[in-house]
């Protein structure tokens, strides 16, 4: 079957984080998270003809949808975004005008079951992005000691009953029957957890914290954010979708520590440093986009401008 056909995704903040990082027709862009190619497809129809687009993603069946798109300024890397440098100096890429990242989860990892990022269906406990690496959640769980699955899901998904869900995981391990669906992990939280907020699963926050881990996600953004920064030319752009709030506070720091002119202590007489970026604005989405797409209610959108100070060495 069709995987489009089977999986819909629709693109999040989609004009406004495309206009967003187009600083130039003619420039350089990456889009750090390809996806199913909703901003690559904006951004490449709005790009002049010596514009170019290279997009970066983790998941092998992202990078093979972007078969999809014949376009001559436009190429797909199967990476992430945080070594978004290195694979632009292989394309003998130094510096780009635009850098765009949608964070999180999309619509088509989601809802197939077989990836295993949702409790809403029952499927293996993977939640890797990129299924051809690294370890799994059920492999997580199944060797982690429970005083680490306590601290990433308390970390990770600012859950209060991560004790409790982390002791619940090891004794069922002990027993014999380690957890390896996504239905067993959701059936234990729900008995682990006590109190639950209105309309959300006690499962939701375990589910996002362990994804979180399996796949670096934190990390990821802090290499990809200042990689971005080092690619970015004079007048480039930076455009940040973020859905949870560990995510938009990193972004919003980022940009905050280099928007600001630093001054040495050392020398209280000397002029300060020059700032790095300007915070262009942040947009959240409108609220018939939210109508019409619940997933897009806690996005928010960053834009920051590189300036012409130069990096630290």
């Amino acid at each position: 079957m069709n995987e489009s056909a089977t999986f819909r995704h629709t693109t999040v903040l989609l004009d406004e984080a495309v206009e967003g990082v187009l600083a130039r027709p003619d420039g350089i862009y990456v889009d750090g998270t390809f996806g199913r190619g909703g901003h690559s497809r904006l951004l490449l129809s709005r790009l002049g003809p010596q514009g170019r687009l290279i997009a970066i993603d983790r998941d092998p069946e992202a990078v093979a949808a972007a078969a999809a798109i014949q376009d001559p300024r436009f190429s797909i890397v199967h990476s992430g975004f945080a070594d978004m440098a290195d694979e632009l100096a292989a394309l003998g890429v130094h510096q780009v005008d635009g850098v765009l990242l949608d964070l999180g989860v999309s619509s088509p990892q989601i809802d197939n079951p077989e990836r295993g990022f949702s409790f809403r269906f029952e499927g293996p406990l993977d939640m890797r992005m990129d299924t051809t690496r690294g370890e799994s959640v059920a492999d997580f769980l199944a060797r982690a000691e429970e005083r680490e699955i306590a601290r990433v899901i308390r970390d990770y998904g600012e859950e209060r009953f991560a004790g409790q869900i982390a002791k619940a995981v090891v004794a069922r391990r002990e027993a014999g029957t380690p957890l390896t669906r996504t239905d067993e992990l959701r059936e234990l939280v729900a008995r682990a957890v006590k109190t639950r907020e209105p309309g959300q699963d006690p499962a939701t926050r375990t589910f996002q914290a362990l994804r979180i881990h399996v796949n670096g996600e934190l990390e990821q953004l802090d290499q990809g954010l200042n990689a971005a920064l080092r690619l970015l030319a004079p007048a480039g752009r930076l455009s940040v979708i973020s859905f949870h709030s560990l995510e938009d506070r990193r972004v919003k720091q980022f940009i905050a520590e280099h928007s600001k002119a630093v001054f040495d202590r050392r020398a209280p007489f000397a002029e300060p440093a020059p700032l790095i970026l300007n915070a262009l604005g942040r947009i959240k989405p409108s609220a018939a986009e939210v109508a019409a797409n619940p997933r897009a209610r806690s996005a928010v959108l960053r834009v920051a401008e590189r300036t012409d100070a130069p990096l630290k060495a």
